[in-house]
């Protein structure tokens, strides 16, 4: 058997990482019994550990399992890049899958820096409720799976601003947000309601709130709440994409423009995959119990999954066909009324997936499809223009899902789930004739909180972006589009591009008149003059050596300081690429627009 001090030697490397927990043992046994304080730290260093092992998975089995599921759920990052792509106008598709995979980097660094720290670092109910965690540090986890899963869940936070900020925004700035996010605010937040010194977390077993604490399974509010909110304030301050609520002059325009996307096909494709890594969100979220009986609950979170994802999608759908109907006079089956109405129920069914009964996961999924619909006419009422419409999805469908945990919570199954049910949803209460509204109470309270971290944090983290004009494009790089300007691509200009056209037409028109002022003040045409007329005016003529040939153009595409349109009859709804061979002036933008 060995001796107090050979055992104290064997515990020294373990807690090389987090000494606390010898000085909290030595403090508790103030008599130095030796046996009692390597008891005590054997059952810290059992209670630090973040997989719990029942019994019944070996730990191997459930750490291969954590990491198929995170895997599951960083295959999202690609769902988000093919739904955002698919949303935004064809010249602006690169610029946006960059940032979905700046969205993984940057996450990934910030979380293996600092971001796994605050939010888990040195897990010890000992402590009692902290603000952040400690130690920890550069991916020390406990476990590795642990750590890869839960960076799947910051990153996926992180990737819902990419669409509502699509197609204006700075890629600096972004990758400097998505650092931010991850790396500081986000984990404060998983702290407080996943961790096991966190005031709201269920899993407190020093003192949870109201003696309950939050329900949030898998991160209706940890997650999506935290990142629609950060995108509300994103999008509010970044101002709407020009064209979209406000003519060339400023004007508010009567019926604002819905910049269509150019590919439905990658909107479904986005949207089918995010429904499949959503089974590893909800299903996977299982493993960290400590219970027996951790495959039936993944089971059951696989229905409640389904049918609110199902019940979103039928009801935004068909919802939205009778709306068209009335407006129109005929029946329009929309294909992203049924995308966005399907991620809603997965984002609202996300908190509760455990603890709702399958017919309450279908009510959620139908009340989140029209919580869609209704946000989003209050997002265009207020212009505040959302490419992807993302901010309805996972900010308002955050806040419902905490909502409808906290009304429809079953007790049988908080029992199979936490093993506690002394306070039941809000109808089940006043179904048993005991109304409790203690959960109910914490749901909301984590709505507050979230709300507010996030707000006194990202708000003014935007703002001085803002300040500093690192936040928005060039006016000409938003026109001509980012692909061009940030990443060398071609120019492409749809008639659906009525924005754009619009503002770059008057710009000529007033090139024009200066040209026109210019030729009555000099002698002939210079360059740009000849260039500005030629333009506009097919009638005017350029010196020889100006017209540049089309196959020109396509060899030397613009950039952000040379604007390049060429006037040419499109189909409607189709991308024009100008190539019909014919010789055509190009005008070039070499001013800096005011903003």
């Amino acid at each position: 058997m060995a001796s107090p001090l050979q055992s104290f030697a064997v515990y020294r490397d373990l807690l090389s990482d987090d000494p606390t927990i010898f000085e909290s043992c030595y403090q508790q046994i103030p008599d130095g019994n030796t046996t009692a304080i390597l008891e005590c730290i054997s059952n810290a260093l059992e209670e630090k550990s973040s997989i719990p092992n029942d019994g019944f998975f070996s730990e191997d089995e459930v750490q291969f399992m954590l990491v198929l599921s995170g895997a599951l759920i960083f295959f999202m990052q690609a769902g988000f890049a093919m739904l955002c792509a698919g949303c935004v106008q064809l010249k602006n598709v690169q610029n946006t899958m960059l940032k979905n995979l700046l969205d993984a980097s940057g996450s990934a660094m910030a979380f293996f820096l600092i971001g796994y720290s605050l939010a888990f670092g040195s897990q010890n109910s000992m402590d009692g409720t902290t603000f952040v965690g400690r130690g920890d540090y550069f991916a020390r986890a406990p476990s590795s799976s642990y750590w890869f899963f839960e960076y799947t869940f910051s990153a996926t936070s992180v990737t819902i601003i990419a669409g509502t900020l699509a197609e204006r925004c700075q890629m600096l700035a972004y990758l400097l947000y998505s650092i931010i996010l991850s790396g500081l605010i986000y984990p404060i937040v998983v702290h407080q309601i996943w961790s096991k010194n966190g005031f709201l977390s269920v899993n407190n077993l020093h003192d949870p709130f109201l003696g309950q604490g939050v329900i949030d399974f898998a991160g209706s509010g940890v997650v999506h709440l935290t990142g629609g909110v950060t995108a509300l304030y994103a999008t509010i301050i970044l101002g709407p994409r020009r064209g979209r609520f406000f003519d060339e002059m400023g004007e508010p325009i009567r019926n604002p423009i819905k910049f269509r996307g150019h590919s439905v096909a990658l909107q479904l494709l986005g949207t089918m995959i995010l429904w499949f890594g959503w089974f590893g969100f909800n299903c996977g979220s299982a493993l960290l119990l400590s219970i027996d009986q951790k495959g039936l609950v993944a089971a059951k979170n696989a229905v409640t999954t389904a049918l609110s994802a199902a019940a979103g999608s039928i009801s935004a759908l068909f919802s939205n066909l009778v709306i068209e109907e009335r407006k129109t006079g005929e029946y329009r089956f929309i294909l992203l009324m049924a995308t966005n109405g399907a991620l809603s129920g997965l984002v609202a069914i996300t908190s509760g997936c455990s603890v709702v009964e399958p017919w309450a996961a279908v009510i959620i999924g139908l009340i989140a499809g029209w919580n869609y619909l209704g946000s989003s006419v209050l997002l265009e009422w207020f212009k505040i223009d959302d490419a992807v419409n993302g901010i309805p999805v996972h900010m308002v469908n955050g806040m419902w899902g905490l909502i409808a945990t906290g009304l429809l919570a079953s007790p049988r199954l908080q029992q199979l789930t936490y093993e506690k049910s002394d306070n039941p949803g809000l109808f089940y209460s006043f179904g048993q004739g005991q109304p409790n509204a203690t959960l109910f109470g914490c749901q909301i309270v984590a709505i507050l909180f979230i709300a507010g971290w996030t707000t006194v944090t990202m708000l003014p983290f935007f703002l001085f972006l803002n300040y500093k004009g690192w936040l928005r494009s060039d006016s000409y790089e938003e026109i001509i589009g980012l692909d061009v300007s940030y990443h060398g691509g071609g120019m492409r200009l749809s008639m659906d591009d009525g924005a754009g056209l619009q503002f770059v037409e008057a710009h000529r028109r007033r090139r024009l008149e200066e040209a026109k002022k210019d030729h009555h003040q000099s002698e002939g045409h210079s360059q740009d003059t000849c260039k500005a007329l030629e333009t506009v005016d097919e009638s005017s003529s350029c010196p020889e050596g100006v017209k540049v040939s089309e196959q020109d153009a396509m060899d030397n595409p613009p950039h952000a300081s040379a604007l390049h349109f060429q006037q040419k009859p499109v189909q409607t709804g189709e991308p024009s690429s100008y190539s019909d061979g014919s010789e055509r002036c190009m005008d070039r933008f070499t001013s800096t627009p005011n903003h």
